[in-house]
């Protein structure tokens, strides 16, 4: 049985549904999906005004709510778990981020896999880095994609701060793959990390085989500013 709180966002977001959005949301992401055709702007404007009335949840609550959110069917409220989870995460606690595990592998598709890995796995482990070794060595071995994904992305956001020899192991571990979202996301870390040494990235790409989209994606940034 759901919270109240939970019941009374639901309805609320509901209430504000529009099924002439909902079919091209769906379309963008592949039918995986329903949706209320709800879209960003408005939802989290909308869910600012229902927190602004009822409050925003803390702690353990917050995170129970989040997880009725993210079992609800449409993806406005797995947006919407995120978001609560994100209000969160300078105050969680280090066994997080196995909540945060369960999300990424649990209705997975790009468009949560990726807020969760830079923005809340990435932050918990900047939190307590003393997890990084074990979870990332788990995720790459783990033969799930989605986890992958996150072992290579939580890093997006560092900049300087990279650890730069996990970074180009994480990718060389990966770097046969043949899954899309993994040589893709091999070729997005690289990018945002030459944003920080183009020159690392340059001389990486050049000394390891990577697919096709990989370079292409990595030396995006490298190629425009060389016009």
């Amino acid at each position: 049985m759901a919270s109240p709180y939970t019941d009374k966002l639901e309805a609320w977001l509901r209430a504000h549904h529009n099924t002439a959005n909902a079919p091209s949301m769906e379309a963008y992401m592949k039918n995986h999906f329903p949706f209320l055709g709800i879209r960003n702007p408005e939802r989290v404007a909308l869910t600012k005004q229902f927190t602004k009335e009822h409050g925003i949840p803390k702690g353990e609550e917050g995170v129970r709510i989040a997880k009725e959110l993210w079992e609800l069917p449409e993806r406005e409220f797995a947006y919407t778990a995120l978001l609560v989870l994100t209000g969160l995460r300078k105050t969680a606690e280090r066994e997080h981020i196995d909540v945060l595990e369960h999300l990424v592998v649990t209705k997975s598709w790009w468009d949560t896999v990726d807020m969760i890995a830079d923005h809340l796995i990435g932050f918990h482990l900047q939190r307590f880095p003393e997890l990084i070794p074990s979870y990332v060595d788990k995720w790459l071995a783990s033969d799930h994609m989605w986890l992958q994904r996150t072992a290579i992305l939580f890093q997006l956001k560092y900049k300087q701060r990279t650890d730069v020899p996990l970074l180009f192991s994480c990718i060389r571990r990966m770097a046969d793959s043949k899954e899309f979202f993994i040589r893709k996301a091999i070729g997005w870390a690289l990018r945002e990390y030459s944003k920080t040494d183009a020159a690392a990235v340059q001389s990486f790409v050049e000394s390891t085989e990577l697919s096709p989209l990989s370079v292409r994606e990595a030396l995006k940034v490298i190629h425009r500013k060389e016009k």
